[in-house]
């Protein structure tokens, strides 16, 4: 008998890639008013609980903060280095506005994924930053061009020799939160979050009424409320 495959193949298929309510552009720069926690808590509501990639993946400048469209890059230590530099000049050419590189290593530990030149050619393009689950090297250049940048180490190793990119635009894994192209990505300075696509306006609006909301509940701890008091009125600590 055949294994039923069906929801599996659902699950894993490319997402619906309808428009958002409201332009990408300013959907990004209303996450980046927000910060993780209150964004994980509307996950959480969602019944989400495993949306934060891994903690060791950190900004390279605590003030960094960016959200942005999912652009997914996949690739793997290697020995092979035939059109290498090419297969990443066509990586960098399908790089949208308004979108944030995220790599899959699979679980590289040796070289940078990212770097001076790389940043440089990104921006351009209009990205808003890279998550890497792996390296950045050019640190120093990198961080002069006021590009948010996640990673998990600094090197001086490049890439080519030792990793190679395998693909972009696909859905990947990272820590076991699947990720898929368009998906809304944000990171601060207590890690990255992905946000499924179908949720991403829901999200962000309920985000913002958690950050407006605990205006009231800083408020009355000013105020000298009881503890008791402050869970009364619907507040959380």
């Amino acid at each position: 008998m055949p294994m039923k495959l069906d929801k599996l193949l659902a699950e894993r298929s490319p997402r619906d890639l309808t428009e958002h309510p409201i332009p990408l552009a300013q959907m990004c720069e209303r996450y980046e008013r927000l910060y993780s926690g209150a964004i994980n808590d509307v996950l959480r509501e969602h019944n989400l609980l495993d949306q934060a990639l891994p903690h060791n993946i950190l900004p390279l400048r605590e003030d960094m903060v960016v959200a942005g469209d999912a652009f997914t890059i996949k690739g793997a230590p290697t020995l092979e280095i035939n059109d290498d530099m090419r297969i990443r000049g066509q990586m960098l050419d399908a790089i949208p506005q308004n979108s944030v590189a995220i790599w899959d290593t699979s679980g590289d530990n040796q070289s940078a994924q990212w770097g001076e030149v790389m940043t440089m050619t990104a921006k351009r393009a209009g990205c808003r930053g890279a998550i890497v689950d792996g390296g950045v090297r050019d640190t120093r250049q990198v961080l002069s061009q006021q590009f948010p940048v996640w990673v998990r180490y600094r090197t001086s190793s490049a890439m080519m020799g030792r990793f190679r990119i395998t693909g972009w635009g696909i859905p990947i894994a990272i820590g076991g939160v699947a990720i898929f192209p368009g998906d809304i990505v944000f990171a601060d300075i207590d890690g990255a979050l992905v946000v499924p696509r179908s949720l991403a306006y829901e999200v962000l609006t309920r985000a913002e009424e958690i950050v407006v909301g605990e205006e009231d509940i800083k408020q009355w701890v000013n105020d000298g409320v009881s503890v008791n008091d402050v869970i009364d009125r619907g507040g959380y600590f």
